[in-house]
């Protein structure tokens, strides 16, 4: 499959597909991305097996540099042993070689900063501010890593569109029961691009990773995010 976007795939707007878009890119979700969604809940929450077989499932399905980007995520929101022994099993299962070089590390401190910022203002929009202002509480140090480490180095990277990254952080944070997180990626993925029913249905996608009370608890998180 081709690491490049289809001109033809009709859930993406190629004019609008920049991180900072506040236009729908997402109108529905294709089957590929509901496969990129599972993979990125079974990386950050799932048995070894079930990281196997979601990685042997991507093969073909998924573009590699997807499934790359989304492991390199991992470590974000499940720590560097996931994402190391997730990496690991991609090069055996994918016969995949790593690339020579990271054409996609953005590496200028400066760089890192502004991107964090804009980046992080897209996910949580009119909570932006809030948001510094409550992580600088906690620790300068956490405010400083979110928006450089996080939002700068990770999450603004660039062969990965934005609305497709939410949706990999709502099903990591989902999976790990990490409620606030989840709650703060599923207005991050309407603010990023993704359609209410692209949302739902991610939610679905990862439906059968859950217990059946964090179904109905998330269920009642996205109603709320929807004023519903």
């Amino acid at each position: 499959m081709s690491d490049t976007l289809r001109s033809e795939d009709p859930t993406v707007v190629d004019s609008v597909t920049t991180p900072d878009t506040a236009h729908v890119i997402l109108s529905s979700l294709d089957s590929e991305t509901a496969a990129l969604v599972h993979l990125a809940a079974v990386l950050a929450g799932g048995s070894e097996q079930q990281m196997r077989q979601a990685l042997t499932a991507a093969v073909g399905t998924v573009r590699t540099v997807w499934v790359e980007e989304v492991i390199l995520q991992t470590y974000l929101f499940a720590g560097f042993p996931r994402a190391l022994n997730s990496a690991r099993e991609w090069r055996r299962i994918s016969g995949v070689q790593a690339p020579d070089r990271d054409d996609y590390a953005i590496d200028d401190p400066a760089l890192r900063q502004s991107q964090g910022e804009r980046t992080c203002s897209t996910v949580y929009g009119r909570f932006y501010d809030r948001l510094r202002v409550n992580i600088h509480d906690l620790h300068p140090a956490l405010d400083r890593w979110m928006v450089e480490e996080g939002y700068g180095k990770v999450l603004s990277r660039a062969p990965r569109d934005l609305a497709r990254r939410e949706l990999c952080v709502m099903a990591a944070c989902a999976i790990a029961k990490q409620d606030r997180q989840l709650h703060s990626h599923l207005h991050g993925a309407l603010h990023a691009g993704a359609s209410e029913t692209t949302v739902s249905s991610a939610l679905n996608v990862i439906a059968p990773l859950l217990d059946a009370d964090d179904v109905v608890r998330y269920q009642g998180l996205w109603a709320r995010v929807l004023g519903k």
